[in-house]
């Protein structure tokens, strides 16, 4: 390695090697991230930088980009003739970039958050860094120095949203000002390290085009999942974590008109609707006496004291599914909400026990009924082996029979083979359920195979 730090006293041992090592090329960026001898020389820069400021009464955050990148260059120049360092122009460059994000940044998690292919980041201690691309985790050639340096990072989401994360309170759900919503977890609670998961946010929201494009969804599907958004039918869209559940929410609210006013309500705000008339609700979790908390059933009920004409939830996900369920079938059809499920029928029995939860226990059938007249479709979108993102079914709640729910399944994916992340979406139903409700649908002509159930 050539980053060095220490300085040399000519004459004394060693000194002729060190200097040769100085001289020596420093490794690839991939593996030079990865050495303690780098993230050293990264430490002092900044500190030298922040110093040189300080000096200058100036502060990091209060200079523009160029500016400060002019001040960094100038520390590792004076670094540079002084042969404390022996940088190449592509060396020198990344270690101006890396410094630049240590000191108004987040470090070395700021590279992946520009990553325009990176759509989630996962920090299992400060040597493990994940990134997911297409939906599938590979692991990424950069670190923290240490535990301590990771805490800073954290401290520096935390701290501008008002949260806190500590012994006392060891887990926390933030979100970064571009938008990503962030899940972090420390000791004693994390055993090997400060954990950190982000879900980046999309800049660019995607369209039902797109999803099109992409295999999300067939034709046939878009053509019905537009028509009953704007029909105003109440959506419930299941599947497991990282499926793309918010994200299709996101696809479908464009379906919705601009004359109508929305409420969302989420724990961590990431939803882009493109409407005019959005009101933006958030929850807040307790302080650390365990009070002021907001919950999401708190805004629910308050949100229907707003005059909305849907309600978007981002995650039904506790007792704020009675409140959710009741919005639905009392005046709000057109509501929308996400839940965790593998299957629309896991979804119903999900609900089920969301509203066992909250008291309602009442007679099973009695309970079921309430459910099949408050939604009317669900949505299954399933993340699959090679990481690509399909909506696996489509179907709606016809009422209960007896004792179990009737479904009309409208559209399945196909998986096959088995396991292999390939297939082919089919057509199963040619008519909805609620067609009469339906507008400018044109049901699509499905063949005997399609017709099949399996």
């Amino acid at each position: 390695m050539s980053l060095l730090t220490t300085d040399i006293v000519p004459g004394t041992p060693g000194a002729e090697e060190v200097a040769a090592r100085r001289r020596a090329p420093i490794a690839q960026p991939s593996a030079q991230r990865m050495s303690d001898n780098y993230q050293a020389v990264k430490a002092l820069t900044c500190q030298q930088v922040i110093e040189q400021l300080e000096a200058q009464g100036a502060t990091a955050e209060a200079l523009d980009r160029r500016t400060l990148r002019l001040e960094i260059e100038q520390v590792i120049n004076s670094r540079s003739r002084r042969g404390q360092l022996a940088l190449n122009s592509a060396e020198r460059l990344l270690l101006i970039e890396d410094v630049e994000d240590e000191v108004v940044g987040l470090g070395p998690l700021a590279p992946l958050l520009r990553d325009s292919t990176v759509d989630d980041i996962i920090v299992n201690g400060a040597n493990t860094i994940y990134a997911e691309r297409g939906g599938l985790l590979e692991r990424v050639e950069t670190r923290f120095r240490d535990d301590a340096h990771l805490m800073n990072i954290i401290q520096r989401i935390v701290g501008p949203i008002g949260r806190r994360v500590d012994e006392a309170t060891p887990f926390v759900d933030a979100r970064l000002p571009d938008g990503s919503r962030v899940n972090i977890v420390i000791p004693p609670i994390a055993l090997d390290g400060p954990l950190v998961s982000i879900r980046k946010f999309r800049l660019q929201a995607l369209s039902v085009e797109d999803c099109v494009a992409g295999g999300v969804m067939s034709p046939p599907m878009a053509a019905f999942l537009t028509s009953a958004v704007r029909s105003r039918l109440n959506i419930l869209i299941c599947g497991g974590t990282g499926a793309g559940k918010s994200t299709l929410l996101n696809v479908l609210s464009s379906c919705i008109s601009d004359r109508e006013r929305l409420v969302t309500i989420e724990d961590a705000a990431e939803l882009q609707l493109r409407q005019e008339h959005v009101v933006r609700l958030e929850t807040r979790p307790p302080n650390v006496d365990g009070s002021r908390e907001v919950s999401a059933r708190d805004l629910v009920r308050n949100a229907l004291r707003m005059r909305p004409d849907r309600i978007i939830l981002g995650e039904v996900r506790g007792v704020e599914a009675v409140e959710m369920l009741q919005a639905m079938s009392t005046g709000h059809d057109g509501s929308m909400a996400t839940l965790h499920a593998n299957s629309p029928r896991d979804a119903l029995s999900r609900l089920e026990m969301l509203l066992g939860f909250a008291g309602q226990q009442n007679d099973e059938r009695a309970v079921r009924r309430f459910v099949a007249n408050s939604v009317h479709v669900i949505v299954n979108i399933q993340r699959l082996a090679n990481g690509a993102r399909r909506i696996t079914s489509v179907a709606e709640i016809t009422g209960v029979e007896g004792e179990a729910y009737t479904l009309n399944e409208l559209f399945h994916f196909e998986e096959h083979p088995p396991m292999s992340g390939e297939g082919a979406h089919r057509t199963l139903s040619p008519r909805p359920y609620h067609a009469a409700r339906l507008r400018d649908y044109t049901p699509p002509t499905v063949t005997s195979r399609e017709a099949t159930a399996w």
